[in-house]
């Protein structure tokens, strides 16, 4: 019986212009729009990955730049061609009382770890010298010319290495195909560091020989 007016309640109850929707029917216009809304989101993420590799690929300009300057140096410090050129010729074979290293020794294992990267970086081909007698001149002084010699290829290939940072077509963060998970961003910020550590030998070798340029 109760049912039965429970029935004539709803059966005479007045339709009302502007009702508002009964739960039920809300609840699907809801989940319709839900499912509008995922279907979109599903859709843009399988779009996602061909964006953010574009975007990771191409766009850091200003990280590039920032890498570039890095390697210069001179934000920090001197840079390498003040510290290095123009070294008076009868001192970098000489090491200073107490100093493990002569001027020549520091500038040429600075050139050939800096090779070793700049060639690792790029070639497939390219083998490394042993460790860590690979990476040091075989004598504490420089044959005539050799001083300015190796300064040049230091700077040349400290060129390339920063031609290297700012070209957009090369990938930063991919990792290099023969290495062994090392990326041309790590390769560089290696090579800034490295650089980086021995120019402060280069420079205080220089000063305790009281040949700094004024």
């Amino acid at each position: 019986m109760a049912k039965a007016k429970s029935s004539q309640r709803k059966a005479s109850a007045p339709k009302r212009a502007g009702a508002v929707k009964p739960r039920a029917t809300a609840a699907k216009a809801r989940a319709r729009r839900g499912s509008a809304q995922r279907s979109a989101r599903s859709a843009a993420s399988k779009r996602a990955p061909v964006q953010k590799h574009a975007t990771a690929f191409a766009a850091p300009r200003e990280l590039r730049q920032q890498l570039a300057e890095l390697l210069d140096g001179d934000h920090a410090h001197a840079d390498f061609h003040k510290a290095a050129a123009n070294w008076p010729a009868h001192l970098v074979g000489q090491r200073p009382a107490g100093a493990p290293y002569t001027p020549w020794q520091i500038l040429e294992h600075m050139r050939i770890a800096q090779w070793d990267i700049l060639n690792f970086s790029l070639n497939p081909q390219h083998t490394s010298p042993s460790w860590p007698t690979g990476y040091w001149p075989p004598s504490e002084s420089p044959a005539p010319g050799e001083w300015e010699k190796s300064v040049a290829a230091f700077e040349h290939d400290l060129e390339a290495l920063r031609r290297l940072a700012l070209d957009p077509k090369q990938d930063l963060f991919r990792p290099i195909p023969h290495g062994a998970g090392q990326t041309l961003l790590r390769e560089i910020m290696l090579a800034a560091d490295h650089n980086s550590n021995h120019l402060g030998q280069l420079i205080l070798l220089r000063r305790l020989q009281n040949a700094w340029p004024s």
